[in-house]
């Protein structure tokens, strides 16, 4: 083998020009107290609000109350195995879900993990959790309806697209019926190729028991509603912190619809 000492002399001469001498040091912070889902952290000064970060085990957090010595944290799983003296470190990045098409016909937890066992979501994009809402002016009026499909619904109290519109009442009357109706009835707008007319809708499941996710889904598969659907499961057996953020990522993979000229 034939050996150059001027090529490993050059070789030597651009590895010492790009050493560095700066130690790579990752914010980290120790766990002070921990309980009902909420960790107080020491040590974290740079911390963003709203910024995710990794305790021991890989369960994620959220930083929320940002205080002179320590840092309030909703811990996004169980905080069982979390101690104090555990180490915390930072993500970087502000709290965010997939958003996209690749979410259609899935069903996924608060932080937009699937849970129905058909594999890791593919053809999705990240989009944060909070998001300043559009003012007045980018807004258009309400001028095109939104089919519901019960008679007394859209004779009596019609919903546009772009509208708020709740649902409100006593434990079973029927408010999740409403909905699932509403969803049902969109197969005939989904079914053709125009996407001006197509309504994807989202549902968000917050507090409700595992058994009665599972047989809104099924509904929805049954009558080829999933297909258009995405179904945000956050139930009565997941930590609060995962209830609170359920509906704010059922919004956000709602507006990315809303941002790509779509309805939802």
């Amino acid at each position: 083998m034939d050996i150059r000492a001027a090529e490993i002399s050059q070789v030597l001469k651009d590895q010492i020009a790009g050493f560095g001498v700066e130690a790579e040091v990752s914010e980290v912070g120790q766990v002070l107290s921990v309980g009902d889902g909420i960790a107080r952290v020491h040590g974290l000064d740079n911390v963003q609000a709203g910024e995710m970060v990794e305790f021991p085990g890989g369960v994620q957090g959220m930083a929320l109350n940002l205080e002179a010595d320590n840092v309030g944290i909703v811990i996004f799983g169980s905080d069982q195995h979390i101690r104090e003296g555990d180490t915390v470190k930072r993500t970087g990045t502000i709290v965010d879900v997939p958003v996209g098409r690749g979410l259609l016909g899935r069903v996924v937890d608060a932080l937009g993990n699937p849970i129905d066992g058909k594999g890791p979501i593919v053809d999705a994009e990240r989009k944060r959790v909070e998001v300043k809402a559009p003012g007045i002016i980018p807004r258009k009026s309400v001028h095109e309806p939104m089919q519901s499909g019960l008679k007394a619904v859209d004779a009596l109290v019609p919903v546009g697209r772009g509208q708020r519109e709740l649902i409100i009442g006593d434990r079973q009357t029927g408010k999740t019926a409403v909905a699932i109706d509403t969803f049902l009835n969109q197969r005939q707008v989904n079914a053709g190729d125009d996407e001006s007319k197509k309504l994807y809708c989202v549902y968000v499941a917050v507090g409700q028991k595992r058994s009665t996710v599972a047989q809104i889904v099924k509904t929805l598969e049954e009558n080829g509603a999933m297909d258009y659907s995405i179904v945000v499961a956050a139930t009565a057996s997941e930590p609060a912190p995962l209830q609170f953020l359920a509906p704010y990522t059922g919004c956000a993979m709602g507006e990315f619809f809303r941002d790509n000229g779509m309805h939802a």
